[in-house]
């Protein structure tokens, strides 16, 4: 049974069939072959959506798309530009600090890619920028959206593998600041020798003009991530917080959230969440039919056997993950091969929360690499460009963040100096 069902996953993923329908046919080969009763599907359907903290993930998506319907990405724009746009290269350097800033709420990469690449691509092209070295940038920078919390693989990795989620939500910030200050690094470098981005201080706001105007969008996620980390409120009850205040402000504050703004974004909400929960459910249920026939323990064995220890461990499933993030969705990936790798994990003594993190960072980069990657797509319909046209400039980035996600690899009190 477990053979077929993952055989015939892998066929119909290279049919081009949809990830979700992809695990689902193949779930319910499985239940054929092994005569189990259908209605395993229904009760494990509710079991896989019946989790508290997948009430966070609807919230957290609406709370970017509020954002970006409100000009909040704009603000945090301008005041990333006031911190470092006076330098050569500050406009490419703010394109990161802001995807940085506006990650620690919306907790989408494509939210982020559409909210800053919308403003910061042109400007970057007007101020002497390849095109396609700005949309490398923009797709690369939008990962942070998934690695610095909140985060909806991270509650996804959580949900599957019953890890703390604010942990979790914690240890990925160091790796976060780690990434951003790689890609600020690697820009700035990138201006200097190749001459461009020299009038980037050009119209640049001062800084106390730019934070009395950012200042409440800054605050929304000091009061998110405070909240959680001081215990006020858990995960789940930030992501409604989260809402109530993008409402606020966008629509009492700014004014800039009217009705037709409103009904796009929810709609837009509704569509992600709906693709999302439709993908846990038959996960669920895949994940349920593997367990049943075994196959953790058999895949806990065989990996036990081929690496010999945690260093080499971790070398295979990263190369692994590298791979499998190119071909399917971030999110499948980690409800699928999170629950059959963390037990195997922490037999060589890898602590979950730095796992977790090392799984996210790893699909992350999935996001930025052909033929599949979500970011690239995005920042290719901003950037009016075809795929083609920026994997030249995008292997750089790829290899930096591939760089630090070694670094947060082997050193794991990068991820669990905060816990």
């Amino acid at each position: 049974m477990s053979q077929l069902m993952i055989v015939s996953m892998l066929v119909f993923f290279l049919l081009t069939v949809p990830v979700a329908i992809s695990i689902g046919l193949a779930s319910f080969l499985g239940i054929q072959v092994a005569g189990i009763n259908w209605l395993v599907i229904a009760q494990q359907f509710y079991a896989a959506l019946d989790k508290f903290p997948l009430a966070a993930i609807p919230f957290f998506i609406l709370a970017g798309n509020l954002m970006q319907a409100a000009g909040i990405s704009e603000r945090l724009v301008n005041f990333a530009k006031s911190l470092v746009g006076n330098m050569q290269g500050g406009l490419a350097c703010s394109c990161v600090i802001t995807c940085m800033i506006f990650a620690a709420v919306a907790g989408s990469s494509v939210a982020t890619t559409f909210a800053v690449g919308s403003i910061l691509i042109p400007a970057m092209v007007k101020h002497g920028y390849p095109k396609p070295f700005a949309a490398s940038l923009q797709a690369t920078a939008a990962e942070l959206g998934v690695i610095i919390p909140p985060s909806v693989p991270m509650i996804l990795f959580a949900v599957a593998t019953q890890t703390d989620l604010v942990d979790l939500f914690i240890g990925g910030i160091l790796p976060g600041f780690l990434i951003a200050f790689a890609l600020v690094l690697y820009v700035w470098f990138y201006a200097k020798r190749h001459h461009v981005g020299l009038q980037d201080g050009h119209n640049r706001l001062n800084f106390w003009t730019a934070l009395n105007q950012a200042k409440l969008a800054l605050l929304m996620p000091v009061i998110i991530l405070g909240g959680i980390y001081g215990g006020i409120f858990t995960p789940t009850e930030a992501s409604v917080v989260a809402v109530a205040y993008a409402l606020f402000i966008g629509i009492f504050i700014y004014r800039t959230l009217g009705f037709s703004a409103l009904s796009s974004c929810f709609r837009n909400t509704v569509i992600s969440t709906a693709i999302i929960m439709f993908l846990i459910a038959n996960a669920g249920l895949f994940g349920f039919l593997l367990n049943r026939a075994g196959i953790p323990n058999q895949l806990g064995e065989w990996l036990a056997q081929v690496f010999s220890d945690k260093y080499t461990f971790l070398l295979g499933v990263n190369l692994a993950l590298f791979v499998i993030g190119m071909f399917i969705e971030t999110s499948a990936s980690i409800v699928v091969l999170a629950p059959l790798l963390l037990p195997v994990a922490v037999q060589f003594g890898i602590n979950p929360v730095h796992f977790g993190i090392i799984m996210v960072v790893n699909l992350a980069l999935g996001m930025i690499t052909p033929p599949f990657g979500v970011n690239l797509f995005a920042a290719c319909t901003v950037a009016k460009l075809s795929v083609d046209k920026i994997l030249k400039p995008l292997l750089p980035f790829v290899l930096v963040s591939f760089i630090c996600l070694l670094i947060i690899t082997y050193i794991p009190s990068i991820t669990l100096a905060l816990i």
